[in-house]
């Protein structure tokens, strides 16, 4: 069975995420995003073993942030050699950059769902992500034009 971890930032971004819950069940599954409050519940709901956090971080505490993402990257080398997986499946954003790039070295494929939150213009972790992503899908059929060899899919909610 494929290992497949399914990674995003809190939010919008793991509430898009968990919209590919039914796929959970397909695979050998792991989750990672980052802790809070609202995301503590996630081990009840899909096990201990199933689901991991990396710290919360926000671009609007500069000094801080560039702490936190410097250990979220050194964390995601960890997790990824602890979870070992085939697939990397994000809804973003700068949480899941070092996985997937981390995963691109390995030679494991990445899929990325640019967010739903933006019609027109890329994200920035989208951009540094989109040359190494095996398939990188959007969610606006306008986003073509910003990504032309992305596929579009629709919406995921």
């Amino acid at each position: 069975m494929k290992k497949v971890l399914f990674i995003s930032s809190t939010g919008g971004h793991l509430t898009e995420l968990l919209q590919l819950e039914p796929m959970f069940h397909r695979y050998d599954f792991h989750l990672i995003t980052e802790r809070t409050e609202a995301n503590d519940s996630l081990k009840e709901t899909y096990g201990q073993e199933k689901v991991d956090y990396l710290v919360y971080g926000t671009r609007s505490h500069l000094l801080s942030y560039l702490f936190k993402f410097g250990y979220n990257c050194i964390k995601s080398y960890f997790l990824y050699l602890k979870i070992k997986p085939d697939v990397v499946i994000t809804t973003g954003t700068h949480t899941a950059v070092p996985m997937c790039k981390i995963a691109h070295f390995f030679k494991k494929k990445v899929i990325w769902i640019e967010t739903f939150a933006n019609a027109k213009t890329p994200t920035k972790a989208g951009q540094m992500i989109y040359p190494i992503a095996d398939l990188f899908l959007v969610q606006w059929e306008s986003m073509l034009e910003v990504y032309p060899n992305a596929v579009y899919k629709g919406w995921l909610f």
